[in-house]
């Protein structure tokens, strides 16, 4: 289903923006338009795990002015958390994430309905397919990639729009599966872009399982290396760890070989060139056993905060959302964009 054709969330009667939404939301109006903010007054999203990305994520929608927004955890506030997640005190350790968050990201946007769920038997098969029906979009931060291949499925018979995001040290991701997503965009034939003449773009996006399989055959040396591959399969691989760990990320020196294992099990899998990465850096393996299971805030803020961007041009439908693999090097500063399994 398209955001642009659906009802924004879904509703029999569409929520209209009052006066003093419209003043409150001025400025965004003018960039987007009425009709995007709209949509997004209207949407009810699913955010699922409060850690130091989606706290940022969480930060910019409300701000941007969502109608509701839905958070799970079913986890309590640890030390560890209070380094990224800035809807957490010293006060809030031992005490549900999702009860210490929802006063604060309620204090940041009142015109925003929160819901907080801490019950872990609602991510199970028949009361997920019900969760994730009653929304307009769902997003899952730092989860095991079968988890998110189950969400996905989920969401697939639902007709539901997804993101998933993350950040493992200073690396980060965001996946998103849109389905058949349309969008509105300035006529840009013959290179000129035509004034007040615009077009809709229809864009049919992949699945995860689907993007997992995507083969690199036929991307050259120099277009493999742009899109810096090192960093896309040293995430898939903190997966496939994670998934022959019961969720377990590696955090010792005795891991390295394994996870260069299956990095290299991978690449060779994907018919990468071997030009462009002959094997994944022994560098990059032993840095991720070291920080792969920390959060860096700054890390955090930009993976967060691109996820966020990306989710209300999807419920704007006035730009074209990314498609569909989107990586950060924290190291460097430098994201790259995978067109994985797409046509």
């Amino acid at each position: 289903m398209s955001l642009l054709d659906s009802d924004p969330g879904s509703k029999a009667v569409p929520l209209q923006i009052t006066e003093d939404e419209a003043a409150l939301y001025d400025r965004q109006i003018r960039l987007w338009g009425l009709e995007a903010q709209q949509r997004m007054r209207n949407a009810t999203i699913l955010v699922v795990r409060l850690r130091g990305a989606a706290t940022e994520t969480i930060k910019n929608i409300v701000l941007a002015g969502i109608g509701k927004l839905v958070i799970w955890d079913d986890a309590d506030v640890a030390p560890e958390d209070l380094g990224a997640g800035f809807f957490f005190r010293d006060e809030d350790v031992g005490k549900k994430r999702v009860d210490a968050a929802k006063p604060r990201i309620e204090g940041l946007n009142p015109l925003v309905a929160v819901e907080a769920i801490s019950s872990a038997s609602v991510l199970e098969r028949e009361k997920l397919d019900t969760l994730v029906q009653s929304v307009d979009l769902v997003c899952v931060t730092d989860s095991e990639r079968d988890f998110l291949i189950r969400v996905n499925e989920t969401c697939r018979r639902t007709g539901k729009p997804l993101y998933f995001g993350g950040t493992y040290g200073l690396l980060g991701y965001i996946f998103c599966d849109l389905l058949k997503h349309e969008y509105i965009t300035p006529n840009r034939a013959g290179g000129k872009q035509e004034t007040g003449k615009d077009v809709k773009v229809a864009v049919s996006y992949s699945t995860l399982r689907e993007a997992l399989e995507h083969r690199w055959t036929g991307v050259s040396r120099r277009q493999a290396k742009s899109l810096n591959p090192a960093v896309v399969f040293i995430i898939i691989a903190l997966w496939e760890f994670q998934s022959r760990h019961q969720g377990g990320l590696p955090d010792d020196p005795g891991h390295v070989d394994e996870l260069e294992n299956i990095a290299n099990t991978l690449i060779t899998k994907a018919e990468v060139n071997k030009d462009a990465l002959p094997a994944i850096p022994r560098e990059l393996v032993e840095t991720m056993v070291t920080t792969a299971t920390h959060e860096f805030a700054p890390v955090c803020a930009v993976v967060g905060g691109m996820l966020a961007q990306d989710i209300l041009k999807a419920l704007g439908a006035r730009e074209a959302p990314l498609a569909n693999f989107f990586t950060f090097d924290g190291s460097t500063g430098g994201g790259n964009v995978v067109r994985m399994s797409m046509a």
